[in-house]
């Protein structure tokens, strides 16, 4: 179910006495979560915030800022603790939360996450105009390249033909590297669960080994056959490893 009040637009869905938020990436949309949503949702309250990259003022792209929008969220539905799942940049925020308010995290859940390793921009900065490679550069992102549907393409092809977008998406990407958490996240103690792709061309494996090992109670699950957006590529077993998870 869609729902939107205030400056808040998302979707909830589930029953529960915990409540899980999910952050998508830079790329992406709430959209992202699709079935896995519905896999966790039978045992838990499950919220997926739309962070509105592309919307509002350029002054306010970055992602401390999205984390304050985060508390704000939090805040507007009145939870007092939250387990967050983050891809990507959605990840970033994350942590950047939890090292902030650490008493409102119960947990959290990364796959493929940035924060240590910067690469959600490198080579494939989308060229505009130019269909084809954005298309390629797309599906390089999943390690099944019929993942990146047309839809999602057009979406991507989209942002890179408008200009301030574009300006938006290099506002982020420095920001994120600006915000470099290496310095931080030890002193992250919530259980942290890393689920990542094997196959993770964004965020490459050695990503995933760092993590775990600077943060102080991690856990590292792999996905074989797998890109960068695990709960997308593999909803099933991406839900059944964090249900495993939130159980302990």
């Amino acid at each position: 179910m869609i729902k939107e009040e205030g400056n808040f637009r998302w979707i909830e869905e589930g029953e529960g006495n915990q409540s899980i938020i999910l952050l998508h990436g830079l790329m992406g949309g709430v959209e992202n979560f699709g079935e896995m949503v519905d896999f966790i949702s039978e045992n838990y309250k499950v919220y997926g915030l739309d962070l509105k990259l592309f919307e509002g003022s350029l002054i306010k792209v970055s992602v401390r800022k999205l984390s304050d929008y985060l508390y704000d969220f939090i805040e507007h539905l009145g939870l007092k603790k939250v387990v967050l799942l983050g891809n990507s940049m959605g990840g970033h925020i994350g942590l950047i939360f939890t090292k902030n308010h650490p008493e409102l995290v119960t947990s959290l859940i990364l796959t493929g996450s940035s924060g240590l390793f910067e690469n959600a921009m490198g080579d494939s900065f989308p060229r505009r105009g130019d269909k084809d490679y954005i298309r390629k550069k797309t599906e390089e992102v999943f390690y099944d390249p019929k993942v990146a549907t047309n839809e999602l393409v057009d979406r991507v092809f989209e942002i890179a033909n408008n200009r301030i977008s574009v300006l938006k998406l290099l506002g982020y990407a420095k920001s994120a590297i600006r915000h470099n958490m290496r310095n931080d996240i030890k002193k992250i103690i919530q259980p942290v669960c890393l689920i990542w792709g094997a196959n993770d061309i964004v965020t490459p494996p050695h990503v995933a080994e760092e993590f775990h090992k600077l943060l102080p109670n991690s856990e590292l699950n792999w996905i074989p056959k797998c890109g960068h957006a695990a709960m997308w590529e593999h909803p099933k077993r991406f839900s059944e490893i964090v249900l495993k998870f939130l159980k302990k």
